[in-house]
């Protein structure tokens, strides 16, 4: 077996030491002669497990007692249509901020359970760049400003968290979260889909405000409401075993890394070699992204012979250097530099990219 250097979107790559010890533990994890998808999740050595994973988490971030953290299912998609139905009563204003693909589809997600109201785009531009915080038309009476903080697609990022006043802030932070430290305390909700920084698909991340857990604005069945969830630990229902195990690994990982500080720094450091291979090339490869709006987690650019983009893509593929291929709504070229992806796979695609634009240029 021979492993390349995994670039994906999501499900992307996950840490090495993660996969080894997921791996020594697949059939009998923790002395419970069974896998740890095989244990009851409400028994001792699962509810563990599942504390200590909570309590690294909230040391990660440095979460303050005021918000809860929940492990729940659906991916992030789903909740675009479940924070408005926890959060908005009908037909109540919901700011968004839209930066990209993502933050598009959870406004339109939300027009289901409340009014969602596009308070800033960049769509004009392509998404290239971040609205500037003096243009947003936000409502002080709002149930929530969304944003996105990170988007795939396109390769953008925020860099620094709004002010929006005594509004409470929600962010899907599915692709850059635990990049880099954060105030938690700034926001009233934040949920992430694992498949980026945490562990496998099919899990969610929520760290949620108290007091935001209190509001019922419409009839819910319990499985929809966020306040359940908190009052059964997350255990509401039977939840991703595997995901939330994986995760805790993940956790462990990070923290035995230097935590988010550290993180914040290799990020840093892969994505400037990155970009500086890009703005090197004499315009073959082009970066559209306004420069203070750039991912550190997706780089996206394109070529300057559009008709070369899935040369270079199959190429990089048989050197080792996976899921280069931009998505469908931009083509182009994508690398996904998430946590998991050390400097020695970003230097090896920087390296492949000179090669081949000595060999094709």
């Amino acid at each position: 077996m021979s492993r390349a250097w995994n670039f994906s979107a999501g499900p992307a790559a996950m840490p090495e030491d993660v996969l080894k010890r997921a791996q020594q533990e697949l059939l009998e994890w923790n002395g419970a002669r069974a896998s740890v998808m095989e244990v009851s999740h409400r028994g001792k050595a699962f509810m563990e497990m599942a504390a200590r994973v909570e309590a690294d988490l909230r040391e990660l971030l440095d979460i303050p007692s005021s918000h809860k953290v929940l492990f729940l299912q659906g991916g992030a998609t789903q909740h675009f249509a479940q924070v408005p139905m926890n959060l908005c009563a009908d037909g109540q204003r919901a700011d968004y901020i839209v930066n990209g693909h993502w933050g598009e589809k959870a406004a339109s997600e939300a027009s289901a359970y409340a009014s969602p109201h596009v308070a800033a785009s960049s769509k004009a531009d392509g998404y290239a760049s971040i609205p500037e915080r003096g243009q947003w038309d936000l409502d002080p009476k709002a149930a929530y400003v969304h944003i996105t903080t990170n988007e795939t697609i396109h390769g953008v990022e925020m860099h620094d968290i709004p002010d929006v006043g005594d509004v409470p802030l929600v962010a899907d932070m599915s692709s850059d979260i635990l990049s880099h430290p954060l105030d938690v305390s700034k926001f009233g909700l934040i949920y992430a889909g694992a498949q980026k920084n945490i562990g496998p698909s099919g899990l969610v991340v929520m760290i949620v405000r108290q007091d935001l857990l209190e509001r019922h604005p419409r009839p819910l069945p319990r499985i929809f409401r966020y306040a359940e969830y908190a009052a059964a630990d997350s255990m509401l229902n039977t939840p991703n075993t595997w995901g939330w195990y994986l995760a805790g690994l993940t956790f462990q990982w990070l923290k035995g890394q230097g935590g988010l500080a550290e993180m914040d720094r290799r990020n840093r450091a892969k994505s400037e070699l990155l970009y500086a291979a890009i703005d090197d090339s004499d315009g073959y490869y082009r970066n559209r992204v306004q420069a203070t709006a750039r991912s550190r987690m997706n780089v996206i650019f394109n070529l300057r012979d559009a008709a070369l983009e899935p040369v270079f893509v199959a190429e990089a593929d048989k050197a080792g250097l996976l899921a280069l291929k931009g998505h469908r709504a931009l083509g182009g070229v994508r690398a996904s530099i998430y946590n998991a992806v050390p400097f020695e796979g970003v230097r090896a695609l920087c390296s492949f990219m000179a090669e081949f634009q000595r060999t094709h240029g």
